[in-house]
């Protein structure tokens, strides 16, 4: 989140007591990343992290977007983007780029990729396996070509036309349409109003090929662009190649000037309501907009204090609307506050209410929000709710200085991007961490107090409704949203009041058990304790983070032991159940205590099985462990959280046929599994036939029986540690002899070829299309692998065909996988995509003619040598992560799969034939479906 606020000129006066020296004082910069700036302009910041090992990212960022269009280049900031990957000085051709870094082991769209905003536009290689200088010479040269040298031939600009259209007609959903409107009004007057980054089509299919050149030479150029290079590299020579590779870019002569657009405050509050037939939830939102800090004062301390101080103020307020929407009668579903840009404005920031209303409760909503925000400005907070957000920032803080040895490129290179972009400082994490806790023992409660009501100061607001457009229903109008803003302020009211809670989750535990049994997996690296209550623990310790333990606990059972009569219970479980909380305490309550801790547990029940997640820091580990068992024993009951999560659920299920995408997917699951209760979502007409006291009862079987279950542990783990917690909380779980099992009651696919073929209402009218295969086949770890290999060449191949050489989507989803449990050996194949409706039979049987290319003659090599490339590096990153671990020895001890010891000689075992062998023994059961949505005419 980007934090850019002016001090208020009181506001700097309260702090001058805390802080005389220190207005002016810029904060400590990250010693170890390097950085600098060419003659040219060119900006550099370059940081050796070695986590991940022989790994880096390289970025691009620019000072350019949709903003610095004119009214006839809309749209054109963001084709530019596109055509960065169709043709280069030094890499020519469509996708030739594409074709080496694929090669080298990265893909499309997750290590490749860019977006375009308003003011900014970002290109990144991420992830790329730096093994020789060569490739990383290349990565370099790419962001040299991306700087100055994109090719933009006439062809390929009229080819990239109609994915960019097809984009635009994937996107553009009523929340796209909301959003477009919203800023239309809320800035009208400015660019900001009509500069959506994708665009008008009616632009970017009929610009001039020049248009576009004449964009690209004006604003990408290098006093605007930023080189970032992160990773496992010598920083002295990525230094040196910068220098040497970037200086044949020219100074510009006499550039046209970037400016930012200031957003005037407004004369009076301005509201306005929008709907949209497709919108699913109604929702308020009022904006108290507020000028941003410059650069300068953002990388001050003083600067850090005041964005610090809103943080505070935006959670303890947030606390409080959360624990309003739990409550039966509440006018929301869900509300928060928060400080940050003012929408899409980088130059304004904004003090914001936002809440997910009830059914014809907008008013009330609103009058909630207001309240609650009018509560704290007439008696601020309390010391107990500014002292648990304080130890909550320390403890996030906390666990990444643990960590900082351990650090994703990822997470610097977004922060040297927000330092050029934005002028967010570059800390450190060591800086930072030391930083915060010399302020935050300087913020009293009288501040922070303070910093509430000079934040809702401004009585220009911006108050915004969204919701459905549907017969019957009836929005208020201006004047009563603007009588509920303007009274809100002569309320009576009185101080918000919270309970004292206890640190410890337990008071009394039963008696604990005892390790009876211990061994060693040599083959994992992996111990394996056996309780005397028959549980059994598996632990790895492993150095990947210094300061992170994953752990989770699994059995089989799931919701196959339950009826087809309880389907409908069964499917809320997982949702119900922490709305209890869990012991002694409120969900509330548990959030309240658990807020300064860096713990999580959650609970995992799927068709087949029933267990636990969650992780925590080394120092919190007990209280994970206090949580873990409070959860498998104690679940809670509050009626009137219950209620409220009943009215939510009702809300959001009264508008969502409304949706096209929920249409389609209740007709593509109907179509695969019928009528099935297990499978169909939950309807309006289901929740009067929901039993809260079945739910909680039905979670208590799933868990009654713990001994069932393995618990693994991964991370930082210290056995003489971890050890008498085990003994202690999982020792005293009941004894059981009960047989871990599941039921294979899962509905049985539809057999043989059919099609459906339907149409339906829609504002943005196009064609949604899948079809699916499926069969059974045997599993086993090398059929396993190869459906990956297919589903990762299946997405190169369409792509390249029915992305590029037809314009025809902009991207196909494929999905693969090989069912373990109830269906063992169920296979199925997935491919979906949306189009021009007028492409969409075209567009499915060139699909199935590629399947088929593959199952007749077998991947093409190229294909199948980049898949392996990718899967491989894929692999090396992933065994170096505890969630990985943690995966391979849950999956193991449930159900004695290995899917680590020989997978990697599996993979390379792999040839193009066994591919091909696969999607042959596929499609020859002749399971198919398609499913296909078509706009429909106001004559239908």
């Amino acid at each position: 989140m980007k934090k850019n606020v002016t001090i208020i000129v009181c506001l700097l006066l309260l702090f001058s007591s805390i802080l005389p020296a220190q207005n002016d004082l810029h904060l400590l910069r990250d010693p170890l990343v390097r950085s600098g700036k060419l003659d040219n302009g060119l900006t550099y910041y370059i940081r050796h992290n070695a986590y991940p090992e022989k790994r880096a990212d390289f970025y691009i960022a620019q000072n350019v977007g949709s903003i610095l269009e004119e009214d006839s280049q809309l749209g054109l900031a963001h084709f530019l983007e596109h055509m960065a990957f169709n043709g280069t000085k030094n890499f020519p051709g469509r996708k030739n780029m594409l074709d080496y870094l694929e090669k080298n082991g990265a893909k499309f769209g997750e290590n490749i990729n860019a977006y375009t905003s308003y003011d900014e536009t970002v290109y990144n290689l991420s992830n790329i396996p730096v093994i020789r200088e060569t490739l990383i010479d290349s990565c370099l040269l790419i962001l040299h070509d991306w700087s100055s040298f994109i090719t933009l031939e006439n062809a390929e600009i009229d080819k990239e036309r109609n994915i960019i259209n097809e984009e635009w007609r994937t996107r553009n959903g009523a929340s796209t349409r909301t959003m477009d409107l919203l800023f239309k009004f809320a800035f009208a007057g400015t660019k900001y109003a009509d500069r959506m980054p994708i665009g008008k089509m009616d632009v970017v299919m009929n610009f001039s090929h020049q248009t576009l050149k004449d964009y690209y030479h004006k604003w990408y150029r290098p006093d605007l662009q930023a080189i970032i290079v992160v990773g496992d590299i010598d920083v002295d020579k990525i230094e040196s190649t910068i220098q040497t590779m970037f200086s044949d870019i020219k100074k510009p002569i006499d550039p046209a000037k970037r400016e930012y657009i200031e957003i005037k405050d407004y004369d009076e509050p301005k509201i306005i309501t929008i709907t949209d037939p497709e919108n699913i939830s109604t929702n308020v939102s009022v904006y108290y907009p507020h000028p941003a800090q410059d650069k300068q004062t953002k990388q001050s301390e003083s600067g850090y204090k005041t964005s610090l101080i809103r943080r505070l103020v935006s959670n303890m307020l947030s606390f409080r609307l959360a624990e309003i929407a739990q409550k039966q009668d509440s006018p929301f579903l869900g509300a928060h506050a928060n400080n940050g840009d003012f929408l899409i404005v980088p130059t304004k920031e904004a003090w914001t209410l936002e809440a997910n209303c009830k059914k014809g409760k907008i008013e009330n909503a609103l009058d909630a929000l207001l309240t609650e925000n009018e509560r704290a400005i007439k008696y601020g907070f309390t010391n107990s709710e500014l002292e648990r957000e304080k130890a909550a920032f320390i403890s996030t803080l906390e666990n990444a200085y643990n960590n900082r040895e351990k650090q994703l490129n990822s997470s610097y290179v977004r922060e040297y991007v927000s330092n050029f972009t934005t002028g967010e400082p570059v800390f450190g994490i060591e800086n930072e961490y030391k930083l915060a806790k010399k302020i935050l023992s300087t913020i009293n409660i009288e501040i922070v107090n303070e910093c509430i009501r000079e934040i809702s100061a401004n009585k220009n607001a911006l108050i915004v409704v969204t919701g459905p457009q549907k017969e019957g229903l009836i929005y208020p109008n201006n004047a009563q949203l603007l009588t509920i803003f303007q009274n809100t302020s002569q309320k009576q009211l009185t101080p918000y009041n919270e309970k004292t809670l206890p640190s410890d989750l337990i008071e009394e535990m039963p008696a604990s058990g005892k390790i009876i049994k211990e061994t060693y997996n040599k083959d994992f690296g992996s111990t394996e304790w056996i309780l005397d209550n028959g549980i059994h623990v598996v632990l790895k310790k492993t150095d990947y983070k210094d300061d992170q333990i994953l752990f989770s606990s699994v059995g089989y059972g799931g919701t196959s032991l339950f009826s087809d009569d309880e389907a409908l219970n069964a499917k809320l479980i997982r949702n119900v159940i922490p709305l209890g909380g869990f012991g002694q305490f409120s969900n509330i309550e548990l959030s309240k205590i658990l807020s300064s801790k860096s713990i999580n547990v959650g609970i995992s029940i799927s068709n087949t099985t029933q267990g636990l997640t969650g992780s925590s820091s080394v120092k919190d580990l007990k209280t994970m462990m206090q949580l873990a068992y409070l959860t498998m024993t104690q679940p809670g009951k509050d009626k009137e959280a219950y209620n409220s999560f009943i009215n939510r659920l009702r809300n959001q299920l009264e508008n969502v046929s409304s949706s096209p995408s929920t249409v389609f997917s209740d007709s593509l699951m109907t179509s695969i599994y019928g009528n099935n209760p297990r499978i169909q979502r939950i309807h309006l007409e289901d929740i009067d036939r929901l039993d809260y006291d079945r739910i909680i009862g039905m979670y208590k079987e799933l868990f009654a029986y713990p001994s069932t279950q393995t618990f693994t542990f991964i991370g930082s783990i210290d056995e003489a540690t971890l050890k008498p917690l085990v003994e202690k909380y999982l020792g005293a779980l009941p004894k059981t002899s009960h047989k871990a099992e599941y039921k294979n009651n899962n509905s049985n696919m539809r057999k043989g070829t059919f099609s459906k073929i339907f149409t339906q209402y829609m504002e943005n009218p196009k064609a949604t299309s899948t079809t699916f295969y499926w069969a059974n086949l045997k599993r086993n770890l090398k059929n396993s692998i190869t459906i990956n290999v297919l589903n990762q060449i299946l997405d190169l191949v369409y792509t390249r065909t029915i992305r590029e050489a037809e314009g025809g989507t902009y991207g196909v989803t494929t999905r693969a996988s090989i069912e373990k449990a109830p269906n063992d050996g169920r296979t199925s194949l997935q491919i979906a995509f949306d189009t021009n409706p007028e492409k969409e039979a075209h567009l499915r049987a060139l699909a199935q003619t590629e399947l088929l290319n593959i199952a007749n003659k077998g991947p093409e090599y190229n294909d199948f040598k980049k898949t392996m490339e990718y899967m491989e590096k894929s692999l090396n990153e992933s065994t170096k992560t505890n969630a990985y671990w943690l995966g391979i020895l849950s999956t193991f001890y449930l159900s004695r799969e290995d899917y680590h010891s020989t997978y990697l000689r599996t993979l390379h075992e792999i040839k193009p034939e066994d591919v091909q062998t696969l999607l042959q023994n596929l499609l020859k059961q002749q399971n198919k479906i398609e499913v296909v949505m078509l706009p429909k005419t106001m004559d239908q």
